[in-house]
């Protein structure tokens, strides 16, 4: 299969259609080897419109997905970057000029992705999703979803930082912005979608008698 060309159709045919026009993102998406991400036995569907399976039931958000949130990060070069369950986004943040640390929960995942990141310059950690590692980050960003305002991991960004993840409820759900200011979090509203949720990041259920 050729990788190469089918990068480049993804970029064609599901980032730039779908509002993403950073030139510089475009470019580390074109370069960035995704089909590396992907458990190999899966590697062939890198690049369709499916969340390519990685392992353990994890997968990678959809392309188009991944793209805007990236997008919506504004990230300049030099910025300090967690990406939780997030190999392939922290690979391309990396591209871009960001010092990146990718957190998993499951070493079997990290065992999958690990060349890759590496390759890339990324830093790799094993613990669990509600424990972000480090503190005083520019951005933090996820591929999978969370049930709800994720307090522990806006607590690790700097003042200033950015978090890009989706925020789901049931079958719905909204990629969002959150931006951390100096008396609080702003949160913007981006796009629907729906990945996967995160395990660990769903709340405990609630008992009443």
């Amino acid at each position: 299969m050729d990788f190469v060309a089918a990068r480049k159709m993804m970029v064609d045919s599901q980032v730039r259609v779908n509002d993403v026009t950073d030139r510089a993102l475009q470019a580390a998406l074109l370069a960035v080897p995704r089909e590396r991400f992907c458990a190999p036995e899966r590697a062939f569907s890198a690049y369709a419109e499916v969340e390519c399976e990685i392992g353990g039931g994890r997968v990678l958000m959809l392309p188009r997905e991944v793209a805007k949130l990236l997008s919506a990060l504004d990230m300049r070069a030099g910025e300090r970057a967690l990406a939780m369950a997030a190999p392939y986004a922290g690979a391309v943040l990396a591209r871009l000029g960001a010092k990146v640390t990718a957190q998993e929960a499951d070493q079997a995942v990290l065992d999958v992705v690990a060349p890759a990141l590496a390759e890339a310059g990324v830093e790799t950690t094993v613990a669990p999703f509600d424990q972000p590692q480090g503190e005083d980050y520019d951005i933090i960003i996820s591929e999978g979803a969370v049930a709800g305002r994720p307090q522990a991991w806006l607590d690790a960004l700097a003042v200033g930082g950015r978090l890009a993840v989706v925020e789901r409820e049931g079958a719905s759900g909204r990629g969002v912005l959150y931006v951390r200011g100096r008396d609080g979090f702003s949160r913007r509203d981006l796009f629907d979608a729906a990945p996967p949720m995160l395990a660990g990041m769903t709340p405990e259920p609630a008992f009443s008698f």
